[in-house]
């Protein structure tokens, strides 16, 4: 059995009640769909505690993941709604954070693939995850943090296959990672960060996009909190809004039983 987790972002209590409700037999396969950390209240715990998983757990890193690594490094400054200071602080920091840079970016088993965001629609699932190992790859070696200082920016927001360097490796991250909604030419767009019926007629959510290549297979997601739980034949969306007083959601992928547990808020979405 395999059970899929949307945003944590260091909700660990919330982590514990769902697993009781989701996982009482404690041999299911965990998949987290990124930002197991930041903006809750206990990123140190949850993190450490997705880390004694082991095998168990498959994660791929979200963009507050990636925060973490960029701000260890110096690439990134602390934001002001950070909850990272346990895990910088940490005895163990370094081992974490080696943890972390570890994870891939994109994982596929049995007919699924996740992804923290979202995926260009001209990617099918086998090129999402070799584009995936290409950034895998550099935060996998010894001049990872010098990615980390190159790999911010809202450019370039269009898919090439000609693309090269800094500038690939970054539409790849932003794709995987950020990702909402584009345009008719395939175009992101990050300004909108509201639910998929905010946008103007001339952007749509990724997965809506025409023709896209990861239909035949179900892509998971989270990232996407204004969104909330979307479940469709090829499609499972898994961020409600924890740390923003929603719930935390698991969706166990046999059968597509979902399991939630209710959140406090520890975040106000309009400070967002």
């Amino acid at each position: 059995m395999t059970i899929a987790i949307g945003d944590l972002q260091g909700c660990h209590g919330r982590l514990r009640a769902l697993l009781k409700h989701a996982d009482p037999g404690a041999d299911r396969n965990l998949w987290f769909a990124g930002d197991l950390i930041n903006r809750g209240p206990h990123s140190l715990k949850a993190l450490k505690h997705v880390v004694t998983l082991g095998e168990r757990a498959t994660v791929v890193l979200g963009n507050h993941d990636l925060h973490l690594l960029a701000t260890a490094t110096g690439a990134r400054k602390p934001h002001r709604s950070d909850t990272l200071d346990e895990i910088l602080s940490a005895p163990d920091r370094d081992a974490l954070l080696q943890w972390l840079r570890t994870r891939p970016l994109a994982h596929a088993n049995h007919g699924h693939l996740m992804v923290h965001a979202g995926v260009f629609p001209e990617w099918s699932c086998e090129q999402t995850l070799a584009l995936a190992g290409e950034v895998e790859a550099v935060l996998r070696g010894p001049h990872w943090a010098d990615f980390l200082h190159v790999m911010y920016g809202n450019t370039p927001d269009r898919w090439s296959d000609a693309l090269s360097g800094d500038d690939r490796l970054r539409c790849i991250v932003n794709a995987l990672t950020r990702m909402r909604f584009v345009d008719a030419d395939g175009r992101m767009d990050f300004t909108i960060k509201e639910g998929a019926d905010a946008a103007p007629d001339s952007l749509m959510p990724w997965f809506d996009a025409p023709d896209r290549l990861t239909s035949d297979v179900t892509v998971i997601f989270g990232h996407w909190s204004t969104l909330g739980l979307v479940m469709r034949p090829n499609l499972i969306a898994l961020d409600t809004g924890c740390v923003w007083g929603g719930a935390l959601t698991a969706v166990r992928l046999q059968d597509r039983e979902v399991f939630q547990v209710k959140c406090p808020k520890h975040k106000d979405p309009a400070a967002h």
